[in-house]
């Protein structure tokens, strides 16, 4: 009985995890039944066996034996005198059944199966890939840095698996060195040119998300709900948390004692500021715990406009604002509501800056040193002069210049 071996082509299949038996043994038989549509013009009387264990695969014709002289279709069929030349015990309506010699096909077309067969394989790798990591959106992901590129970083599952993290979706203080581990979460699955791409974030908010639920059982158990979260990446998120458990500080929860739970957070966010509200339902409430850390006087609503006017005392104004506008703008995104900030008693606000903003450009001590002489925001530091600034602190001259360099320099972009 003839045979091929395709021992290689089922290894390829044992590779590809996930891909059962059944399916397995059906892209193999649809293969070769092409392979016998092209010889024969039709399949219908040939069994296709494999036998995936040994790596095996087999041909069998099936043909009814008629008379001599009434063979109609000789593909179903073959002349009593034909049959007995292969069984001389055989009789007129009787099967005849006998292996198919593979080599008769031709090397080239044993070939040419062979390169189907790998390509049908490859699909359903694909196809599995794609379908398992569908399955997945949104959940958190350690996978191993392989290559660093300008544009983006190839990363490694467990399994071998590449996965691709764009420079869209890094915090911009990330850094990233080969063969150490980072986490992200499964943001979507892309197809380009047949093959599919995995795309990971750790700039989307459900990153932020499942780093809490890591941090906080609360979250994990079920007793403290994630309404909303906006972030700014790397530079501050705002977290809307609510208790189903009146027992429970939602807030506190989240924080941890001294900060402990949200400080490996900021870590991993590469210090980005995240402040944890209370969520509610009620509107006037929410815009103001939005608002953190400045403390409003009062406000008026128009909810069918969805705007909120915000009045606040003078050095809280640059504290709602924040730096590059950064606070407003997630309040806004949190609540829904446009907010316009207003100094109290006055019409508008000019837009300033708290120096405390500035603590990643300016070291601590030298705004320490600006405040003892009643500078506390951008627009007071400026409003000296040079030489002012240099008699009335300890700072050197050309400390001084840098400083006003980098508050008028933020003053520009905006």
């Amino acid at each position: 009985m003839a045979s091929i071996n395709l021992i290689e082509a089922f290894q390829e299949f044992k590779d590809a995890e996930n891909i059962d038996r059944p399916t397995m043994m059906k892209v193999v038989e649809d293969v070769f039944k092409t392979l016998l549509r092209k010889k024969y013009v039709s399949d219908e009387n040939f069994d296709v066996i494999v036998n995936a264990e040994q790596g095996d695969l087999e041909i069998f014709r099936r043909r009814m034996i008629v008379e001599d002289g009434e063979v109609e279709d000789p593909l179903a069929e073959i002349a009593y005198s034909e049959a007995i030349k292969i069984e001389p015990d055989f009789e007129v309506g009787e099967e005849l059944i006998e292996s198919v010699d593979l080599f008769d096909f031709g090397r080239r077309a044993i070939l040419a199966a062979k390169q189907t067969l790998a390509s049908r394989i490859g699909d359903l790798k694909k196809n599995l890939l794609v379908q398992q990591y569908e399955g997945r959106l949104g959940e958190m992901i350690n996978a191993e840095v392989y290559q660093v590129w300008r544009k983006e970083v190839l990363l490694l599952d467990d399994d071998g698996n590449e996965l691709i993290l764009p420079k869209s979706e890094q915090i911009p203080q990330d850094f990233f060195k080969k063969g150490e581990n980072t986490r992200a979460v499964i943001s979507r699955v892309d197809v380009k040119n047949n093959t599919p791409v995995i795309i990971l974030s750790r700039t989307n908010p459900i990153f932020l998300e499942k780093l809490m639920e890591m941090e906080v059982p609360e979250i994990a158990e079920g007793l403290i709900t994630i309404k909303k979260i906006v972030r700014e990446p790397g530079e501050r998120a705002k977290v809307a948390v609510e208790s189903y458990d009146d027992r429970i500080d939602p807030v506190g929860a989240c924080v941890g004692m001294k900060g402990s739970r949200i400080h490996g957070i900021v870590r991993e966010l590469k210090n980005e500021n995240i402040d944890v509200i209370n969520f509610t339902t009620n509107t006037q409430l929410l815009i103001q715990r939005s608002l953190t850390p400045a403390k409003i006087s009062y406000m008026e609503l128009d909810n069918e406009k969805k705007r909120a006017e915000v009045y606040l005392q003078a050095d809280q104004v640059s504290l709602a604002i924040g730096r590059r506008g950064v606070n407003i703008k997630l309040a806004c995104e949190l609540t829904g509501y446009n907010i316009d900030v207003y100094r109290e008693n006055e019409e508008t606000e000019e837009f300033d800056i708290d120096l405390v903003e500035f603590s990643d450009e300016i070291d601590m001590w030298i705004i320490d040193e600006l405040k003892r002489v009643g500078c506390d925001t951008a627009r007071s530091v400026l409003a000296l002069t040079p030489e002012e600034l240099e008699r009335r602190t300890d700072l050197e001259k050309e400390t001084i210049q840098d400083i006003r360099r980098i508050l008028e320099e933020e003053f520009e972009k905006e």
